[in-house]
């Protein structure tokens, strides 16, 4: 709830742990058993520091190369670890997949250039002339930051590709070649491209800070606007606020997915969109020509 009393709504994602995809349920398991085994680095570190610390009391020289050992140990050990706790993945895909994922990276793209950026967390609705009047005339309101859009791994997998990923409050995305991979502190989930419900539609945003350079500009308003829509006289701070049309992007699936974003720039929603579609089409011709190939064989 604001201080204006809007009762406010979250836009969250459930539990990760629920979205399980059935293609990827090996990879899944694989690589929440590796970013919730315990790291032996730093055991290994400290205790050779105690001990080390111990011997200097007794055998001030075995304690003082013990000390000196403990940094190498755990180097070492946390060098073998970063092998043993990440998940492996090899993409070798089909031309028709690899154009697919190639068309998603690029419009991708467009979306990583604009201007402004956002991860919308809640929304609520105004309910009445007060509310009205404090928001700028707006008949809803939203709680949102900016958020990032870039070309990363989670910290326990490794591939032979680097996919798209954006932040979604808590959570990632990576919008792998056949999944997207959700992350939430040490928990997993996925999302095959064909459980994916993705829409769009052009959002007006009364702009109250710093107006992107990309973003198209629609009208005015006031801060405190009257009936009318013109300016409330009783208000002194009163100023007028920009109104620009922004693009909204919702991600959703039945197993909890939903997440919604902004966009500063219209037009750039709906490539990634087709993308994603040609991408599932793509992915599940590939995944049927090996079923019939291994059942011919």
């Amino acid at each position: 709830m604001t201080d204006d009393g809007i009762v406010m709504r979250e836009v969250d994602s459930g539990d990760v742990l629920l979205m399980r995809d059935a293609t990827a349920k090996d990879l899944l398991d694989d690589i929440n058993e590796k970013a919730n085994r315990t790291p032996l680095a730093p055991l290994v570190g400290w205790s050779g520091g105690i001990l080390g610390v111990g011997l200097l009391f007794v055998h001030p020289m075995i304690g003082v190369v013990v000390l000196g050992m403990a940094p190498i140990a755990w180097m070492f050990v946390r060098w073998i670890e970063s092998y043993q706790r990440k998940a492996a993945l090899f993409y070798e895909l089909e031309p028709e997949a690899e154009r697919s994922f190639t068309q998603l990276t690029e419009a991708f793209d467009l979306l990583a250039a604009c201007g402004g950026k956002w991860h919308v967390a809640a929304g609520g609705a105004v309910q009445d002339l007060t509310q009205w009047k404090r928001n700028a005339g707006a008949s809803h309101v939203v709680k949102k930051a900016p958020t990032t859009l870039n070309y990363t791994l989670p910290g326990v997998v490794s591939s032979n590709l680097t996919p798209p990923s954006v932040k979604v409050g808590a959570q990632t995305l990576y919008f792998l070649p056949d999944v997207v991979l959700i992350e939430h502190g040490k928990s997993f989930g996925a999302v095959g491209y064909a459980g994916l419900d993705l829409r769009w539609q052009d959002s007006n945003f009364i702009e109250d800070g710093n107006v992107p350079a990309d973003a198209l500009i629609i009208g005015q308003t006031w801060k405190h606007p009257n009936k009318s829509g013109g300016p409330d006289r009783r208000f002194r701070d009163n100023y007028q606020i920009p109104i620009c049309r922004y693009e909204a992007f919702h991600l959703r699936s039945a197993s909890g997915l939903n997440e919604l974003l902004e966009f500063s720039k219209t037009g750039v929603v709906a490539p990634f969109i087709d993308a994603a579609r040609r991408l599932s089409t793509a992915v599940s011709a590939a995944r049927a020509d090996k079923k019939v190939e291994s059942l011919s064989t």
